[in-house]
């Protein structure tokens, strides 16, 4: 069975995203060195990634060629090699064609989950609030990382969503990097 993990940048009061899907709250020039190189090495560590429909279409119109921009960091060319390589599934009954080692889903994105978590191979990450919400629901993430960047915005997108009952989870790592953010690594406890 295959580890199904959420990861993503989030406000200190628990947004991925601003009113507006903002993104500007998670710094102006970037993640640090750091932070980036650990979010690049994750990428490559990634045995899957299920991207919603926004998420995609946030990443999909940058890096499969930022690697060829002028003044690309060494870090930024690593970092889009391995988001093109990176096996990919977009969930979207919108989106109508998908490139760079990805397939599209337009059916039921819970079962498809379920059973791609089911098999063999490596961690998927999950990313995008809608699809990463329905996972959430179904009981289906393995473990929740949290970056925390220390940034109140007082709303928008929620990392978590309205949930029926509790998940109890165990803190299995946490970890600081400059400018104050904080990783926070949680496992389901099952």
């Amino acid at each position: 069975m295959r580890k199904l993990i959420f990861a993503m940048n989030v406000t200190l009061d628990g947004y991925i995203a601003a009113p507006g899907d903002d993104l500007g709250w998670s710094g102006g020039d970037g993640p640090s060195t750091e932070l980036f190189q650990w979010w690049s090495d994750r990428v490559g560590a990634t045995g899957l990634a299920l991207y919603g429909r926004k998420l995609w279409e946030a990443m999909s119109p940058h890096w499969p060629t930022a690697d060829q921009q002028p003044g690309a960091t060494p870090a930024e060319i690593e970092y889009a090699r391995r988001w093109r390589d990176m096996p990919k599934v977009v969930f979207s009954s919108t989106v109508d064609k998908v490139d760079w080692n990805t397939r599209l889903v337009t059916g039921d994105a819970v079962a498809e989950i379920a059973r791609l978590r089911a098999g063999d191979g490596g961690p998927m990450d999950i990313g995008g609030a809608t699809l990463a919400a329905a996972a959430m629901r179904a009981g289906l993430i393995d473990e929740y990382v949290l970056v925390t960047v220390p940034v109140i915005v007082g709303g928008g997108t929620p990392f978590f969503t309205a949930l029926d009952s509790w998940v109890n989870l165990d803190l299995i790592e946490t970890r600081t990097f400059p400018g104050g953010v904080l990783l926070t690594r949680y496992e389901t406890r099952r």
